[in-house]
């Protein structure tokens, strides 16, 4: 009798514990995710506002078919001998010629407002630094990682397409090339060599730039306020495909080296711009000019974005990308949703369900979201002549740990991670349910 009592006990007792453990499974993988409220590390009172570009993507895609192959016999501005690519020969009626072209490939019509052309680019030789064609390889590699996640095309310039327009002048002549060559793209978004996807998900968010054709990272009291050189920055900007563009970058390319008036402009520039180093016309000395000169005739168009990191100052972010990425992964942890294993393509989607527990992570040096575009101005990572003001290998050491962090949520989709963000070539295959 004793033991049928130990048998009963021993029954009832693995009964209890399977039904306990089925009730635990299915209230962990089945109890809707909690709200932020109930986690006080991302419940913040005052939520941002520039995440347009992420919070109106559609959790459902509808695909329209663009026909590459239609081209109508009809005469458009590409037969028009008059008319050049080249930046020192003016267009005009460029609206009405784009449009033209727009009424005759239909099919390009849908979702035109919002389609961009990303543009990047380097000098033609190789480089002078030992690891600088590899760096360049792999900043290359972190655009078109960024431009296939959200459908942009990508261009990619080692050319002079101007012989005198080297350097930072260089982009001129391709951003007006690309123009003509993509009438079927409302945005041209040129995006330094040297700068890094670091937010993978989020985008730009073109609602907040209806009314504006050029838009640049900056602070508007340093332009304004201080006349700072430095107050915006030319190594990043989105800028609109139309005649308003056409005009303002025949004006701004007019100060590079191709002018006669070239030093006269270093003269202006230096005048104007207190704490401008030297004495030679730049592209970033004349924008801030014409901002500052010509701000009936420009400024009403020029958006200066400060509300995110368009263009982030590397020497300031590098130093909490291991803090984002705790941060990212204490919210997955408690977001069961969030790390959900999913295709590359749906990735938008996640971005928006993201965004809610983002609400409120600040902007600039006390954020923990991630930063969107790390630039490091000043590096030079082909030739190697960084700035002597960052000591020793920082600035190879920085991009590392920028490229590689960005590489990490690529790799996501693909189940593998980079375990140390100063080690590239090391990856791990991802446990299921990571990071919990």
């Amino acid at each position: 009798m004793a033991k049928s009592n130990n048998q009963t006990s021993l029954y009832l007792t693995l009964t209890g514990s399977i039904l306990g453990f089925l009730l635990l499974f299915f209230t962990y993988w089945f109890w809707p995710d909690p709200l932020p409220i109930h986690y006080p590390q991302f419940q913040i009172p005052n939520p941002i506002h520039f995440t347009d570009g992420i919070t109106s993507c559609p959790t459902t895609t509808t695909t329209t078919t663009t026909d590459r192959s239609h081209d109508p016999e009809n005469q458009t501005f590409y037969d028009d001998p008059t008319i050049s690519f080249s930046i020192e020969k003016s267009i005009t009626n460029w609206d009405e010629k784009r449009q033209e072209w727009l009424n005759l490939h239909p099919s390009f019509k849908p979702g035109v407002s919002e389609r961009i052309l990303v543009l990047t680019g380097s000098q033609p030789k190789p480089c002078k630094n030992p690891i600088g064609d590899h760096l360049q390889l792999r900043l290359f590699k972190n655009k078109v990682d960024y431009c296939r996640i959200h459908g942009y095309e990508i261009f990619y310039s080692n050319t002079f397409l101007q012989k005198k327009m080297r350097s930072f002048w260089a982009k001129l002549p391709v951003v007006k090339a690309a123009m003509m060559a993509h009438p079927e793209t409302e945005w041209i978004w040129w995006v330094d060599s040297d700068a890094v996807f670091t937010d993978m998900e989020f985008k730009a968010p073109l609602d907040r730039y209806l009314d504006y054709n050029l838009v640049v990272h900056g602070w508007p009291d340093m332009v304004f306020g201080q006349k700072s050189w430095v107050g915006a920055n030319a190594g990043v900007f989105l800028i609109r495909n139309c005649q308003w563009s056409m005009d303002f970058m025949e004006v701004w390319a007019s100060m590079g080296p191709q002018s006669p008036d070239f030093d006269k402009w270093g003269k202006i520039q230096k005048s104007t711009l207190p704490d401008k180093l030297f004495p030679a016309s730049d592209d970033q000395s004349g924008l801030i000019y014409l901002i500052l000169k010509e701000r009936e005739k420009w400024g009403e168009k020029i958006f200066i974005e400060s509300d995110y990191e368009l263009s982030g100052y590397w020497l300031g972010i590098v130093k909490r990308l291991a803090n984002v990425s705790d941060m990212y992964e204490d919210m997955e942890r408690w977001v069961r949703r969030l790390r959900r294993r999913y295709a590359e393509t749906n990735l938008e989607h996640y971005a928006v369900l993201r965004e809610k527990y983002l609400a409120g992570a600040g902007v600039g040096s006390d954020s923990w979201r991630r930063p969107f575009i790390t630039h490091f101005t000043g590096c030079q990572q082909c030739s190697g002549d960084h700035n002597p003001s960052y000591g020793g290998d920082s600035c190879w050491v920085g991009m590392e740990m920028a490229l590689n962090f960005a590489d990490n949520q690529v790799l996501r989709s693909y189940g593998f991670v980079h375990p140390d963000v100063l080690n590239g070539s090391l990856v791990w295959p991802l446990s299921f349910d990571y990071p919990v």
